[in-house]
Formats: structure tokens, C-alpha cells, sequence
């Protein structure tokens, strides 16, 4: 087993600054978990704190039920994989590899074994005699990986790993480390700023910001559930839109004025609205979820205008603006759109989201309290 749990921890530095505040996260065993957020949040703190390398300020630490606040990195049967690599230049890949073992006392016969079979993993035994100054970014990190690999340890913790890496490359080892966690069956915990990392790749996702826990879940229940609009904008890209709309009750249902237009939210979703009356929230909406129309009167049509085309290949990002509001739609490249010409798409209602304006919670708490179940 190789259970972590973080017990109301916090990092409190000079001056009272808090770069983590009261976290509370449960890593079970075999799970690979991420955590996310914006720069300065306090996620590699909390990773550090796991590691030993930062001393935990208020809060308790477990791995395996065994308490580790005042345990030694060394003590905790972890191994962790850092952005800058951390790979000795003078030795090769073999001897990188192997001298964590040779500091433990390790049989020759027992590192030599570790040694290439992690290789073999990683594909990377014709580099064994090598030094990492003739390897690639994307070579020296699976180095990296293998070094932590022939630990056998409990736990594996990644420092925002891919970060160094070119574009394809991070997408070819965002695959790699996926298929590696499910080879090994090991417990993960990941580090990155990238939220696309975070949902291609975590069985859960910790969302910090300012040190602050946002949300905890799957990344498709944070994705069409988020707690509040922090979380909303966060994962996904192109990112949630919001609209500034006043709920007005109409009819015995309630209608979102946008200023330009009015919107009819849908069944669901009117008796939590109600509670706005007379009010202003947050109308969020993602770009996949606004449909392109040709025909103008449709129910909850958005009379828009395009301000960039961006093709893509597979689909198209296109930029919009209301009269005062700015908005992304993401469709597929069926209609030529042109820069500046009125365009007209209708939101699917079923999958908008609504916050409050004074707080940013989620207007929807109760419903998504109830799907979470």
C-alpha cells in the first residue's frame, strides 16, 4: 500500500506569508494524482512538503498510515523527478541510474538488474554508456524517470517534469508517463501549471490557488462540475466564457438578460436561479458548447460578431464580441467565416453554468453535490 494523506497542512514562511493554507488531500493507493493550479499557487510547496525538502509548518503527514512530519527525505521511500532533470553531467546514464543504489549498499548483480530493466522500460539501453550532455531534453528526462524508477519506492513525485520540453515532445511524454503509471502501479503525484497535463493524464485533480484548495475530483466531474469560477476558467482550453446576465423572472420561469439579447436557461437550472431574481451572475459557457446557426430566430440565439478566425484544422476558434462581452466558440470549419461579418450561435443550456457575482461559487452547488453522489 502506498496511501498518502495531508492533514490540514500549511507552509508559513517569513513575514506570515502562507504558500499553502490548511490542504487537505488524499492520495490513494495506485492513483495518480495532479496537481494544478496557476504560478505562485503553492503546488510544488506541497509537493516539497511531501518530499521532505520544505518542513511542514502546521498540519500532519502520512504515508502508509506512518506519521512523516519529522521523517527524512531519504526515510520516506519516495523518489521524485524534477523539471531541471538533476542529472549528474560527469557520469553516464548507467552510473545515474545505479548511484542512488550504490549509496544504500545495494548488491552489484541486484543495481545492474534494476538498472536495465528500467531501462528497457524507458527505451533507453542503447544511452547507458552515454552522458547527458549527448542526450536530447526528452532522453535526459526519461533518465530522470529511471533513476527514480530502480528505488522501487512507495511513492513517485514529479516537479512539473514536461516543462523544459518542446510542444510534441510534452504530448509524446504525457503518453509515456500514463502508460508508465499503469506498468508500474504505482502511486503518483504530478505537479504542473498545465491544465491540459492535468486532464490527459491524473485519475484526480487537485486545483490550487493563492495556496488554497479550489476543488478536488476526476478531471471530466471538475470539467462539467466546477465549484466556482476560478475552476471553471481553469480547466479547459480554449477556456469557459462568461457573460455578465440579469435574472428576471418571466412567466413563472426566469430569463438571463445579456443586454443584446435574452436567454432561457434551461428547466433544471430555473428553480436555483430563481434565488437571483433582480440580480447579476456569471453565464458560463464553453466554446464546444455554442452552435453555429444560419437562422437568426432560433430560441436563445446570440447575435454575435467574429473578430479572429483561427483555423485549426479539425475545427476553428473563432473570437467574438457581443456589444460589451467577449466570448470564444469552437466549431468545426464547415461555413467560411470572415472577420467582422454578425454570426449567430445558440448555447446548449443544458451545459451552462452560473456563479455568483459577489462570491464566484457555483449558483449550481446543489445540483452538482448531487451528481458528485
Amino acid at each position: 500500500m502506498a496511501k498518502v494523506e495531508l492533514k490540514a497542512i500549511s507552509k508559513v514562511y517569513d513575514g506570515n506569508v502562507r504558500a499553502v493554507d490548511n490542504a487537505n488531500i488524499v492520495v490513494e493507493d495506485k492513483e495518480f494524482v495532479v496537481l494544478v493550479g496557476p504560478s505562485g499557487c503553492g503546488k510544488s510547496t506541497t509537493l516539497r512538503m511531501v518530499a521532505g525538502l520544505e518542513d511542514i509548518t502546521e498540519g500532519e503527514l502520512y504515508i502508509d498510515g506512518e506519521l512523516m512530519n519529522d521523517v527524512p527525505p531519504k526515510d520516506r521511500n519516495i523518489a521524485m523527478v524534477f523539471q531541471n532533470y538533476a542529472l549528474y553531467p560527469h557520469m553516464t546514464v548507467y552510473e545515474n541510474m545505479a548511484f542512488g543504489l550504490r549509496i544504500k549498499k545495494v548488491e552489484k548483480s541486484e543495481i545492474d538488474r534494476r538498472v536495465h530493466e528500467a531501462a528497457r522500460i524507458l527505451d533507453i539501453e542503447k544511452f547507458l554508456d552515454r552522458k547527458p550532455k549527448a542526450l536530447s531534453g526528452g532522453q535526459r528526462q526519461r533518465v530522470a524517470v529511471g533513476r527514480a524508477i530502480v528505488r522501487n519506492p512507495k511513492v513517485f513525485l514529479f516537479d512539473e517534469p514536461l516543462s523544459n520540453l518542446d510542444a510534441k515532445l510534452r504530448v509524446q511524454m504525457r503518453a509515456e508517463l500514463s502508460d508508465l503509471h499503469l506498468r508500474l502501479n504505482a502511486t503518483m503525484i504530478y505537479v504542473t501549471h498545465d491544465q491540459v497535463e492535468a486532464m490527459t493524464m491524473a485519475n484526480k485533480i487537485v486545483v490550487m490557488k493563492d495556496g488554497k484548495i479550489q476543488q478536488i475530483g476526476s478531471p471530466l466531474f471538475l470539467y462539467n462540475h466546477p465549484v466556482n469560477k476560478f475552476v471553471a476558467g481553469f480547466i479547459g482550453s480554449p477556456p469557459m466564457n462568461f457573460l455578465t446576465v440579469k435574472v428576471t423572472e418571466k412567466g413563472g420561469g426566469v430569463i438571463l438578460e445579456e443586454g443584446s439579447f435574452d436567454i432561457k436557461p434551461a428547466p433544471e437550472h430555473v428553480e436555483y436561479l430563481k434565488k437571483y431574481t433582480g440580480k447579476e451572475v456569471y453565464f458560463g459557457i464553453r466554446p464546444e458548447d455554442l452552435s453555429f446557426t444560419e437562422k437568426s430566430g432560433a430560441e436563445n440565439n446570440m447575435a454575435v460578431k467574429i473578430t479572429v478566425v483561427e483555423p485549426l484544422g479539425a475545427d476553428i476558434h473563432l473570437w467574438l464580441t457581443t456589444p460589451t462581452q467577449p466570448l470564444v466558440a469552437r466549431t468545426e470549419p464547415h461555413h467560411d467565416f470572415k472577420v467582422g461579418e454578425t454570426a449567430n450561435f445558440v448555447p446548449h443550456m443544458d451545459k451552462a453554468r452560473y456563479f455568483d457575482r459577489e462570491t464566484e461559487l457555483s449558483v449550481l452547488a446543489e445540483l452538482d453535490t448531487a451528481a458528485q453522489k
